[in-house]
């Protein structure tokens, strides 16, 4: 399966790209195999309701994560990319007064919020921590269609069928392997790229546009659409700089980018600035996506909405305190962090639900981190140990969210991310590429480590941090 730079990097909404926009895209594609009449069980009439279930950390967290809010915005036919935040409250008043769906291309669908979306917190669901049952009945209660969906982290959601073929094909290569026939240079691992980068002499960066265009159709501008998601990333960045107040969601966590900016911009041309200042730049552009994330706002994932804002961090930091003014190298720099995040999503996972927050913001700072070093001119070689050092220093990391949102730790959690990623990137810049650990074997730890973690250390909300707030 061909990984594209546009799945690492998807437009969406936060706070979760796993328990918000997954269950967003889950309901769409109910709904679109609703209207083809696709999987019809047999006997049943035309659909008339529809029920829906989350199970496992979707239902223990869901309602932290907005996936209640994500569903119902679902199956009203919105999606992540194109929702208007504006419009979305409107709409599911409506949809909460009438208890009904009023959709092009179907009959009329009872739907009562209360009672027929369920929070399930038994067992999970076999096959991912994220699963959800969407269930279509007639007039007479005959189920007409029934699908199970795994959220697997950053926004990718996969049917029942999908999840089940994915896993008969094994893991790594065998089960993402992109198609030779399809793309010049479908490497699946680090030795993969490594090698083929040696043999055609070119950079990661040029594989991976080599890949793209092979895939784009004709007349799309690949640098247009990249630079979209550039500027995207900016643009979330710029809001969260000047955004205020309380985040919502009980916790009643203050916004703090604003108020750091504005210190910042004070001391810039003072001698009051320390010799630290770089990671407090770092630390203020990472704050600043993640409280537009945890606040609900427009994001991009990289590679999920919980570690949103680690590689615009760096990236940040690059273009407006290390001289990155170069498009050409601004654009290598995410093509770059696009194909590391792929090997690590085709041999492991970007999940917090699956394998704790190691796979989230450990996976955003191994592709910041080699990111930064292919825009700085590292070689191949170079960039493989940034990403490895990052990744490394992040094995372990458990994802225990407070109250099941997106806030504490996750927003810090980003800014040091984004600390790891440029340190990373300069000890690599340092040497000459050989190293210990090669990257392959850091994200075969991390996935066995997530595998090993406690249930209620990965995105449940019952473990860890979650469970030992202060008292109020």
């Amino acid at each position: 399966m061909f990984i594209s730079v546009f799945e690492i990097f998807k437009r969406g909404i936060g706070p979760s790209s796993s328990h918000t926009m997954g269950p967003m895209v889950a309901a769409a594609r109910f709904l679109g195999d609703l209207r083809s009449g696709a999987d019809r069980i047999p006997g049943g009439g035309d659909p008339a309701s529809i029920r829906v279930s989350l199970h496992g950390s979707l239902a223990f967290t869901g309602k932290g994560h907005a996936t209640d809010r994500a569903v119902l915005l679902g199956l009203l036919d919105q999606l992540p990319e194109t929702v208007d935040i504006d419009t979305a409250e409107a709409m599911l008043a409506t949809l909460r007064e009438t208890r009904r769906l009023d959709l092009p291309g179907l009959p009329p669908l009872a739907f009562d919020p209360e009672k027929d979306l369920v929070f399930d917190y038994g067992p999970a669901l076999p096959l991912h921590p994220n699963g959800m049952i969407f269930r279509a009945f007639d007039r007479r209660g005959n189920p007409t269609l029934t699908t199970t969906y795994y959220s697997v982290g950053g926004g990718f959601v996969m049917s029942e069928a999908e999840r089940v073929a994915q896993n008969e094909g094994g893991s790594g290569r065998a089960r993402f392997a992109e198609e030779p026939a399809r793309v010049p240079y479908p490497f699946t691992s680090s030795k993969d790229m490594l090698d083929m980068g040696r043999v055609s002499g070119l950079t990661i960066a040029a594989m991976k546009r080599a890949n793209e265009e092979a895939r784009r159709a004709d007349g799309e501008d690949l640098d247009s659409r990249i630079d979209e998601i550039c500027d995207a990333m900016n643009a979330c960045i710029d809001r969260g700089l000047l955004g205020s107040g309380i985040l919502p969601g009980g916790l009643k966590v203050r916004r703090r980018a604003r108020d750091l900016h504005e210190k910042l911009e004070a001391e810039r041309f003072t001698n009051q600035q320390m010799p630290h200042i770089g990671n407090e730049w770092l630390s203020l552009y990472a704050m600043a996506v993640n409280e537009e994330n945890a606040a609900g706002g427009k994001v991009v994932t990289a590679p999920t909405n919980g570690a949103a804002g680690t590689v615009p961090a760096v990236m940040r930091y690059w273009q407006d305190h290390c001289g990155g003014r170069s498009d050409r190298l601004r654009r290598d720099f995410l093509l770059t962090a696009a194909a590391i995040g792929g090997i690590i999503k085709a041999n492991a996972s970007i999940s917090g639900a699956e394998v704790g927050c190691q796979g989230e913001v450990g996976s955003a700072a191994a592709m910041a981190a080699a990111g930064l070093c292919a825009a700085l001119g590292g070689t191949n070689a170079q960039i493989e140990n940034a990403a490895e050092i990052a990744l490394e220093h992040h094995l372990g990391m458990t994802c225990d969210p407070a109250g099941g949102l997106v806030q504490v730790p996750c927003i810090e959690r980003n800014a040091l991310g984004a600390i790891k990623a440029v340190s990373a990137a300069a000890l690599a810049l340092r040497g000459d590429g050989e190293h210990f650990m090669p990257l392959d074997n850091c994200i075969k730890v991390m996935l066995e480590t997530g595998r090993d973690m406690n249930v209620k250390y990965k995105e449940t909300s019952t473990g860890g941090i979650a469970v030992n707030l202060p008292e109020c």
